[in-house]
């Protein structure tokens, strides 16, 4: 077998992996947007038995044969490769039947998350996240071989990361983080949008959003979800939304958010398609897009501007006078419960108290029976606030119950590159402002699909960053931004 050879037939059979994952892909997405519930339990089957296919492809030997004898004929070709290799080498370290079990159990366990979270009652809960727990931490093990086992389900999300470098990253911005907000809440607080805003009309807006962010409706649609998400690459990369009717804004910020994931998914080469380089290169990168298309690009002055203008059509009259009050309204900073619908200033103090009890309930150190009041207590210590409701609390994300351990911190870590790649775009495009006031988005959207998005898995997650800025990522131009943002919102 020749080098080419070896290279092609390992390709082949790659892109018939890629495409039976797509499959089980969609299989979630339906599970969260059109599924009976009474077909849990069969869909856990389905996702079990997908799984184990998916495994046993991952762990082909020939896979071993093919990477010792195939040569990359190219920098795609060469990250191909590593990409398979990284793939190859985690699967064979996990056991078929715990891939298995995990798939059935998180399959099922989203649907009762989303009953126990609907009827606050944390009890009916407990038990499976226990059960997820267990899975998960004797996954890490066999992942980890003798290593952290919080820093092996990290690298699943976010290669090269570790709960060191992450836990001193969120030390070094918690102190700045904690300044402003303090400074921050002594002002007086900007009025809140008041009013009613029907879910059709809400929908409406949300889809002329998504359009002017890009969103390229021939190969995406969407749909409403307990929690908003984003599901697909290629040519079918769809995206959710929620609706509340007293509060527009959960809508559309969460629509923009999930355009970014999915525009991201979209812009990639299509000559990458089918292929390890054809889908975003980490959850933190990932998280980059959604997070510049939500805040820097979003939640701007200039787009705030054009989005006053937009409700009022739709929308008539409502009690924001003009789109400077409008623009505080979307930025208002207030201590709240949810993660997902909170300001920038409070965001990631969020994220650094779910990574301190993940990481706990990981290693070990925190009891799920227990899991309850150390969140409640450490969310009074952080935010001041008692939590009122367990949906309120720690039922409020879907994440556990998906068993995705590991995957909170690159939220911040998306946060920290998106001020990066905001600074360089800053830089790139001097008149934005001028453009997102008019509602057009397409240089910001464009200078990201061509500095990164296209690229997909091509480089390292750091290096991806490194290579659309040109500087190595830190924290530094997103407390920057905030401090700068916040400090002429509340006059500090």
């Amino acid at each position: 077998m020749t080098n080419t050879t070896a290279f092609a037939e390992l390709m082949a059979f790659q892109r018939q992996t890629e495409a039976l994952s797509m499959v089980a892909e969609r299989l979630g997405w339906d599970q969260e947007t059109m599924m009976p519930r009474g077909a849990a339990d069969q869909r856990g089957e389905e996702m079990a038995a997908m799984e184990s296919v998916l495994h046993a492809r991952r762990t082909d030997p020939r896979i071993a044969d093919w990477l010792a004898a195939a040569k990359f004929p190219d920098a795609a070709g060469a990250a191909q490769l590593r990409l398979i290799r990284r793939s190859y080498d985690r699967s064979t370290k996990v056991p078929a039947d715990l891939a298995e079990a995990l798939a059935r159990l998180t399959s099922v366990a989203q649907g009762i998350w989303a009953e126990a979270r609907a009827r606050d009652d944390v009890s009916a809960f407990l038990p499976t996240l226990s059960e997820v727990l267990a899975l998960k931490r004797e996954e890490a093990a066999a992942l980890a071989t003798g290593g952290d086992l919080y820093d092996a389900l990290i690298d699943d999300y976010e290669p090269g990361a570790t709960a060191e470098s992450l836990g001193a990253m969120f030390d070094r911005m918690r102190r700045r983080l904690v300044a402003l907000r303090e400074a921050v809440l002594a002002k007086p607080a900007p009025a809140p949008l008041v009013g009613h805003f029907s879910t059709d009309s809400q929908l409406r807006m949300s889809r002329d959003l998504a359009t002017a962010f890009g969103y390229d409706w021939s190969r995406g649609r969407i749909d409403l979800a307990v929690h908003p998400f984003s599901s697909g690459g290629g040519s079918d990369s769809r995206i959710t939304t929620r609706v509340v009717e007293t509060d527009p804004f959960n809508c559309f910020y969460s629509t923009i958010h999930e355009v970014g994931h999915s525009s991201y998914e979209l812009a990639i080469d299509p000559d990458y398609a089918m292929t390890p380089i054809g889908h975003g290169c980490s959850m933190g990168v990932h998280e980059s897009q959604s997070r510049i298309y939500e805040n820097q690009i979003g939640r701007s002055s200039a787009f705030t501007a054009w989005m006053f203008a937009q409700m009022r059509d739709r929308f008539g009259a409502f009690d924001m006078p003009n789109a400077e009050a409008f623009y505080a309204a979307v930025n208002r900073v207030q201590p709240g419960f949810i993660r997902a619908e909170a300001d920038e200033v409070h965001y990631n103090l969020h994220i650094m108290m779910r990574f301190d009890l993940e990481r706990a309930l990981i290693r070990g150190d925190l009891a799920v029976k227990d899991l309850e009041a150390a969140w409640n207590d450490r969310f009074k210590a952080d935010f001041g606030v008692a939590v009122d409701r367990p949906a309120h609390g720690m039922l409020q994300d879907v994440h556990w119950s998906c068993g995705l351990f590991g995957y909170f911190p690159t939220y911040t870590l998306g946060n920290v590159y998106a001020g990066c790649l905001n600074q360089a775009l800053r830089k790139a495009v001097p008149s934005l402002d001028d453009q997102l006031a008019q509602g057009d988005t397409s240089a910001a959207t464009g200078w990201l699909r061509e500095t990164l998005q296209r690229h997909g898995g091509l480089r390292e997650p750091r290096d991806t960053i490194a290579h659309a800025c040109g500087f190595d990522p830190h924290e530094g131009p997103l407390l920057d931004y905030l401090e700068a943002k916040f400090a002429g919102l509340y006059g500090l």
